[in-house]
């Protein structure tokens, strides 16, 4: 079963998660997909997979073994770079580098932990409390022109915006409005007004067993 994919940034290519613990490298072209290269790189279902968007031969992936992993797919099969088994206790759901910081990726588990994690050093998060959201983080999806600020989906404990600094990150607004698993979320996507009063952008988010979509604006400020 197909579970998670990506595109890479030149939109060529796709990175599958699968349920047996298996990512696959598809090509896309003239209409035409294929398979480039498939391994086994977790125990158990794998629920994120994606390229690293500032080195894209780098595909991230994280597993209900409680691991997180980063392959370089210039190899066949897949070279493993680096690979973390010691700080999730719960299954790694999201992985995803910080746009506009190359040494930065953030993940996030059903052990209700946002985690920061600075590439150059993967052995642990850069703060080792991290921050706990109270809900599987199960999305992190950055703001579209505002950096470190993000937008989580935490299936217990609704929706959460974050604001990451460094080794700080700090919940600046929660919505709570939906009544089953928070589970998708993202931000409205496009060009970067030149002048607008409204310096809030508007969010999606859809919740599970309700099957409820809803559009909404945080009320905290955007920061600059």
């Amino acid at each position: 079963m197909c579970l998670c994919l990506d595109w890479n940034p030149s939109s060529t290519s796709m990175t599958v998660g699968l349920s047996d613990g298996s990512v696959s490298i598809i090509s896309f072209a003239e209409s035409q997909l294929e398979i480039l290269q498939e391994w086994k790189a977790h125990d158990f279902e794998l629920w994120a997979t994606s390229f690293d968007i500032h080195q894209p031969h780098l595909v991230l992936s994280g597993s209900d073994d409680c691991k997180f992993s980063c392959w370089d797919i210039r190899d066949c099969p897949a070279r493993l770079a680096f690979q973390n088994s010691k700080v999730h206790t719960m299954g790694v759901c999201c992985i995803t580098k910080s746009p506009s910081d190359p040494n930065t990726l953030l993940t996030g588990s059903y052990d209700e932990y946002l985690r920061v994690w600075d590439v150059r050093s993967i052995s642990k998060p850069v703060s080792e409390t991290s921050i706990r959201l109270g809900g599987g983080v199960w999305r992190i999806k950055h703001h579209p022109f505002v950096p470190g600020l993000i937008l989580t989906a935490c299936m217990h404990n609704g929706f959460a915006v974050v604001k990451v600094g460094g080794e700080k990150a700090e919940v600046i607004e929660t919505y709570t409005k939906h009544g089953s698993l928070a589970y998708g979320a993202d931000w409205q996507r496009g060009a970067k007004p030149l002048e607008s009063k409204r310096k809030n952008s508007l969010v999606a988010t859809c919740s599970f067993y309700d099957h409820l979509l809803r559009i909404w604006m945080p009320e905290s400020e955007t920061p600059a």
